[in-house]
């Protein structure tokens, strides 16, 4: 079998940044799946569940609801290795397309306060395993990346 496309990406020399991870074509319309990479792969620490499980609800409403790019969002999740995010947009993008959109995300991450939208048990399957508090701290951290972000975390490295 093929490799797939993100196992082919040098996760050694892989630093948090936003990234543009494949381009699909589906029909005559263009899929462009963006790496939110918050750590560095196999140097710091992974994100726990919890926290990325809030973040994964906070950042879903948050892209769901904002007016300019809702129609486009076709998914928000975690990447299994638990080092980042996938965002999935319709529509052929760069990294600098969606720079604020990513960024304004993170900062409403940052900054949330009070229920997190749908843990309940009536709307999610693990509704427990929520962390607001580091939900925040990753928020802030990502965020203040990518308000000074170089084009070195904005392209995969070679």
């Amino acid at each position: 079998m093929e490799k797939i496309t993100s196992f082919t990406i040098d996760h050694i020399k892989l630093q948090p940044g936003l990234y543009v991870s494949r381009k699909d074509k589906v029909g005559s319309e263009t899929v462009t799946t963006f790496d939110l990479r918050l750590t560095s792969p196999n140097e710091e620490p992974v994100m726990n569940t919890a926290e990325m499980h809030t973040i994964e609800h906070l950042a879903a409403t948050y892209l769901r609801n904002e007016p300019t790019w809702k129609e486009r969002v076709l998914y928000f999740g975690p990447m299994g290795c638990r080092t980042g995010f996938y965002l999935l947009l319709a529509g052929d993008y760069c990294s600098r397309d969606v720079l604020g959109l990513v960024r304004d995300c993170f900062t409403f991450i940052r900054d949330f306060r009070g229920t997190v939208p749908g843990a309940s048990a009536k709307d999610c399957g693990n509704y427990l395993d929520m962390n607001l508090p580091m939900a925040n701290y990753w928020g802030k951290k990502y965020a203040k990346l990518l308000e000074n972000i170089d084009c070195s975390r904005l392209i995969y490295p070679e």
